[in-house]
Formats: structure tokens, sequence, C-alpha cells
């Protein structure tokens, strides 16, 4: 049977790669959608702008979470407990999926 706490640290620090992954992601829509708000001023901008900064903020709370979780050596040894992680990491996923599409989409 596999470890469940290597498990977790291996789903942890991947989580942590895609949730750096989204934050750079992010960090270029803001910059775009802060260039677009100079030059438009409109309120579509305006609401990306918005929208991505709160996105942006919440990926950092969440890898600042999952570092701090690790260093401190917070774990959930339980088989629920590699649940959740994983869950984190597929939501983490599809995240990166979906930015990556609008990153695509805003700098074509």
């Amino acid at each position: 049977m596999v470890d469940l706490v290597f498990l977790n640290h291996i789903i942890i620090y991947t989580a942590i790669a895609v949730g750096i992954a989204n934050v750079c992601l992010l960090s270029g829509l803001v910059y775009f959608y802060l260039e677009s708000y100079k030059q438009l001023k409109s309120k579509f901008t305006t609401g990306l702008l918005y929208f991505s900064t709160i996105l942006l903020i919440e990926n950092v709370l969440a890898i600042l979470a999952l570092a701090v979780f690790s260093i401190l050596g917070v774990e959930i040894h339980e088989i629920g407990g590699t649940g959740v992680y994983f869950v984190l990491l597929l939501v983490n996923i599809a995240q990166l999926i979906a930015l990556a599409i609008l990153f695509k989409i805003t700098w074509d």
C-alpha cells in the first residue's frame, strides 16, 4: 500500500506547482486588463480587472496555505485527507485549463 503521508506530499507539491502556474497566468491577465483599462475605461474591462485580481489573490492565498501546511507538517493521515488534497489538485488543474484558454483568447 502507498504511504499516505508521501502521497499527500506529492499531491500538495503538485497542487502548489499548478497554483504557481495559475498565478503566472493571472498576473499576465491583470497586466493586460490594466493596460486595456487605461485606454478604454469601460465597465467590461473594469469587471475583468476586478475578476482577475480577486482570483489572483485567492490563488496566492491557496498556495500560501498549502505551503504552510507542508512546512508546519500539518498532515491528514487518513485516506479522506488524501481525497481532500486530490480534489484541491483537480480544482487547480481545471482552473489552469480555464485560465490558459482565457489567456490565449485575451492575447490573440
